[in-house]
């Protein structure tokens, strides 16, 4: 006889299996780096409605809801067809080994279907409601992300800059979605871009400091990210020096761009910020270890949201 006992029909499945169920599908997701760029999409979109103005709290409730969703599913997709594109070299690192594919807990093509689901539907409801512009930047994450970054990571650590491309554009969705549907031009925005190029400069030491702490499970799954090229962590370390510096030089753009919104606050946050966050890189590049990569890693998270809580706040304020 068999110790489980069955649920009578009728009656309703217990939460916890509920949740068990769809944990997995969750995970595929990957909801923190989901939830990232989510926020960062938003806060697109607040600061154009500071500087750009919109008719109605309607129309910005609407783009709000049409943002959040449409970036929620197309990053969501995004993230899946990750998991699916790499799901035989996660099998092999010891930090991804439990995902969801590689686990036995999803079949691939149902992951694929659902990735592609998820996708589609949000740049639908992007195009639907916000026009072609939101969507067609949206879509432009996914392909790059999937088609270019992901094959990449097996060729050249030069796929850690394409990869965070697609991690950059999101906030051009937000800016975007109050632009209306025939102004393409919105996508050049200077305001816009120095959201971007934020988001690109501060993902570089993010991930090399993350890659350093992994850079052994790196190797096992083959990919050739720097760390895995650079044993000693020489050049590692000299790249996120250069890149933490030009990180404190690219926070300050918005203010350039947005001088009717942005001023002396957030120049004083970005500056006491970046300053503290390029020291931690300095002490990185004089000893490199583990320990002091972490410290870098978790000063990132920091870092970015400091900056853009500042960013908004002093364009609303």
């Amino acid at each position: 006889m068999s110790r489980t006992t069955p649920i009578p029909v009728g009656l309703p499945i217990p939460a916890e299996k509920t949740q068990s169920a769809i944990a997995p599908w969750v995970e595929c997701t990957k909801p923190r780096i989901t939830r990232m760029v989510v926020v960062t999409a938003v806060i697109g979109l607040v600061l154009a409605s500071a500087s750009l103005g919109v008719p109605s709290w309607t129309d910005l409730a609407i783009a709000l809801i049409a943002v959040v969703l449409g970036t929620t599913l197309s990053a969501s997709g995004a993230n899946c067809l990750n998991q699916w594109a790499e799901r035989d070299r996660d099998a092999r690192m010891d930090r991804t080994r439990l995902r969801p594919i590689p686990a036995g807990k999803l079949q691939p093509h149902t992951v694929l279907l659902f990735a592609l689901t998820l996708s589609t539907l949000g740049s639908i409801i992007l195009w639907a409601i916000l026009g072609p512009v939101p969507a067609l930047v949206a879509l432009a994450c996914i392909l790059t992300y999937i088609l270019i970054y992901t094959p990449l990571k097996v060729v050249t650590p030069w796929s850690t800059l394409v990869g965070a491309i697609p991690g950059a554009l999101p906030p051009l969705i937000g800016w975007t979605a109050l632009a209306g549907p025939d102004r393409a031009s919105s996508v050049l925005d200077p305001a816009g871009l120095s959201l971007v190029a934020i988001m690109i400069v501060w993902q570089l030491p993010h991930f090399l400091a993350i890659a350093w702490m992994y850079r052994q499970d790196y190797a096992k799954g083959g990919f050739r990210v720097l760390p895995v090229l650079d044993p000693k962590g020489r050049i590692t370390a000299r790249v996120i020096l250069l890149t933490s510096a030009l990180l404190l030089l690219v926070s300050l753009t918005p203010a350039w761009a947005m001088p009717d919104r942005v001023g002396v606050a957030y120049l004083i946050v970005a500056l006491l910020s970046g300053t503290a966050y390029l020291t931690l890189c300095i002490r990185l590049a004089q000893q490199r270890s583990v320990a002091r990569a972490r410290v870098v890693f978790f000063a990132s998270i920091i870092h970015l949201p400091l900056l853009l809580v500042a960013l908004v706040s002093d364009a609303l304020l």
